[in-house]
């Protein structure tokens, strides 16, 4: 008696979900926003642990900072600020590694996008085509681009497959692909003509934000300072006398400024964020 095949089915690509989610759905408060950010976060910077063990380096990390600046100065409020600083290193450090990788993978985008035209002027299906770009590309792109295929191979098709890469890799580079693969799965068309023009919109879009970067390198490092010289200067009093903060704070007037000049410099280093991440988006 002949077995049936299985069917493929979409329900499939679930067992490929790599870590846990904190967010809910249909859930807008304040806290979700913030599990949403923070699963986005650990995503997108492929730090390669889990979300668990990111929190509890930040509970360690405040611990020891904290208690470092408690045996120094042996200042409750000088304590509190060092183990706030320790708590958010970890989160820091992510940001920073989710830069450089998307940066690195906006890199690896034109090049990768042109091995896939000439592949697909040998024949091949769309399909073999992104399996064979896949294996061939480097890490990081390649990583994230073995995960489409994979989901390929569970039956997925390329649209479906790819979906969900720009949530995960952050990059716009990665939108416009699908978008260009699931038009020509729909519409059908010349593909490599398309690759091959989205290469080089690619490649000129790299080199206007370069040209960018760098006719506001000067501005950017100017906010920059001004979001670090406030705590370093505080950072600085606080060290050469450790009651500096202790007899501001005694003061209605001192904890009153204290209080709207940390308020202040929490909207400012907000404002300039948003701006620079919008700058880096475009």
């Amino acid at each position: 008696m002949d077995t049936p095949a299985v069917t493929p089915s979409a329900d499939f690509s679930g067992i490929l979900r790599e870590r846990e989610s904190y967010a809910h759905e249909n859930d807008s408060s304040v806290g979700n926003q913030l599990n949403s950010w923070f699963d986005l976060l650990m995503l997108q910077s492929g730090w390669g642990i889990s979300s668990e063990i990111v929190l509890l380096l930040s509970v360690f990390s405040a611990v020891v900072i904290g208690g470092l600046a408690f045996v120094w100065q042996e200042n409750l409020l000088t304590t509190a600020l060092a183990a706030l600083f320790g708590f958010l290193l970890p989160y820091l450090v992510a940001m920073y590694m989710r830069g450089r990788r998307q940066a690195k993978m906006a890199e690896q985008m034109p090049p990768m996008i042109e091995e896939l035209a000439r592949a697909a002027k040998t024949g091949r299906s769309l399909e073999n085509c992104l399996t064979l770009v896949a294996n061939d590309t480097p890490a990081p792109l390649g990583t994230e681009l073995q995960y489409c295929t994979r989901k390929l191979g569970l039956g997925l098709n390329v649209e479906e497959a790819l979906s969900d890469m720009p949530r995960r890799t952050g990059v716009m580079a990665t939108s416009l692909l699908a978008t260009a693969l699931g038009v020509h799965r729909e519409n059908g068309g010349d593909l490599v003509k398309v690759l091959e023009r989205l290469a080089i919109t690619m490649r000129d879009r790299l080199q206007f934000q370069g040209r960018l970067r760098a006719a506001t390198a000067a501005s950017r490092a100017t906010a920059i300072l001004m979001i670090l010289l406030p705590p370093a200067i505080l950072a600085f009093f606080v060290f050469r006398d450790p009651n500096y903060l202790s007899q501001l704070m005694a003061s209605n007037w001192g904890w009153r400024l204290t209080v709207l000049g940390f308020i202040l410099e929490a909207i400012g280093a907000l404002f300039v964020w948003r701006i620079l991440s919008n700058s880096a988006r475009q």
